[in-house]
């Protein structure tokens, strides 16, 4: 397990996601011990977040504890599951070569950086739970929490997916321009002499140097810092920025609406446990009536 750990804090640091790193067009996590780690911390925060159910004036609802801690997880892999296809398609629409395991591995890393951003609020929500008895304001903090680590996890997917299309270009690029022809020092190049700059330079009234010819090099892109900069110069076609952006639209609706199928969450205080509700209404339709209540 603490193999996986430090595998997650490669990521966090940007050591996974560097220029160097996507050499082989995918990123490298190992998808099997990072999933185990999704596990871990998709529990830390179901705990905490259950924590305002064991505080209800009427008793704890240890059961209402234990279903929270299982249905974090449970709603990341789901909405991954249901959002995969979509993702692989949409990547092969803009001509991206990533293979179905690389996006499958790309994936199981956004997740990742969404479950640790989401854990590391965990104690947040735990101590706001202690601190107050308002349902409302709790069900408004924890769509808070999970909207931000949503976006960040969206953007650490967006943004790997851009330095791995640098990585192709660069791969395309050097298979176009084999290194004879891209030469790094012109005083190496074959036929050069320093007999023949001497020549040239001492030539006659008639004699004309041929301009120089512009080399062509490999495209050089900055190291970015963390996994959330963007590589300097570099940004996605017009049409690649918009497939991607319908893509996060969805994967955000289907994560939101994902929730409301697995609630409920934290646990109305006056209604009875149960672990699934009747399908009714919308997640945000319940987002709206949580933020009247809270205000009225």
């Amino acid at each position: 397990m603490w193999k996986w750990v430090k595998e997650l804090d490669r990521i966090l640091r940007g050591d996974a996601t560097r220029l160097s790193a996507l050499e082989r067009g995918t990123i490298e996590v190992p998808t099997g011990g990072l999933s185990a780690v999704i596990v871990v911390l998709g529990l830390i925060y179901g705990v905490c977040m259950g924590v305002f159910a064991l505080l209800r004036p009427d008793g704890p609802a240890y059961i209402q504890t234990l279903a929270s801690t299982l249905k974090v997880p449970a709603l990341f892999f789901l909405t991954l599951l249901v959002t995969f296809p979509s993702l692989y398609v949409f990547n092969a629409l803009v001509g991206s070569r990533l293979r179905l395991q690389s996006v499958m591995r790309l994936l199981i890393a956004s997740l990742a950086v969404t479950l640790a951003v989401l854990a590391s609020f965990g104690p947040i929500v735990a101590f706001f739970s202690v601190c107050t008895t308002s349902y409302p304001f709790i069900v408004l903090l924890n769509v808070l929490i999970y909207t931000v680590a949503g976006l960040l996890g969206l953007k650490f997917l967006l943004l790997t997916l851009d330095r791995l299309s640098i990585v192709e270009a660069r791969k395309e690029f050097e298979a176009d321009h084999p290194p004879a022809d891209r030469p790094d020092d012109p005083e190496s190049s074959p036929g050069h002499s320093d007999a023949a700059d001497d020549e040239a330079s001492e030539g006659g009234a008639g004699t004309e140097r041929e301009p120089e010819r512009p080399l062509l090099a490999r495209p050089v892109v900055l190291e970015p810092a963390g996994p959330l900069d963007r590589p300097p110069g570099h940004m996605f076609g017009r049409h690649v920025k918009a497939v991607f952006r319908c893509w996060v639209i969805v994967f955000g609706l289907v994560g939101a609406q994902m929730g409301w199928v697995l609630r409920p969450f934290i646990g109305t205080p006056d209604k009875p446990f149960t672990w699934f509700r009747a399908r009714e209404s919308s997640f945000f339709e319940a987002v709206w009536g949580a933020l009247m209540n809270l205000f009225s």
